[in-house]
């Protein structure tokens, strides 16, 4: 299975973190298929860049992200539709 998760990169005690595609079985910091944006927990406020565009593409083709990934997307913004479209029409 394809997941979405977190690569630590960056200096002892100093951790940043990569966000990258990866088989499900590659260690934390092994081979990974693309990166997709980073994470900084140590800014303030933290920085969150992604690339909104390849986050859908990878989940519309059935990429599973981990639970801190889930949280950083949603975090983003990515994925939510605008209020007016999820609205579910009322059937008479």
């Amino acid at each position: 299975m394809v997941r979405i998760r977190l690569r630590r990169v960056g200096k002892k005690k100093r951790p940043s973190y990569r966000v990258i595609v990866a088989d499900s079985r590659s260690p934390r910091d092994g081979r990974f298929i693309e990166a997709v944006g980073h994470y900084d927990p140590l800014t303030e406020p933290t920085t969150i860049n992604l690339k909104a565009d390849r986050i859908e593409y990878w989940l519309s083709v059935g990429a599973q992200p981990t639970d801190t990934v889930r949280k950083l997307i949603k975090r983003a913004g990515i994925g939510e539709q605008p209020a007016a479209e999820q609205a579910v029409p009322e059937q008479s």
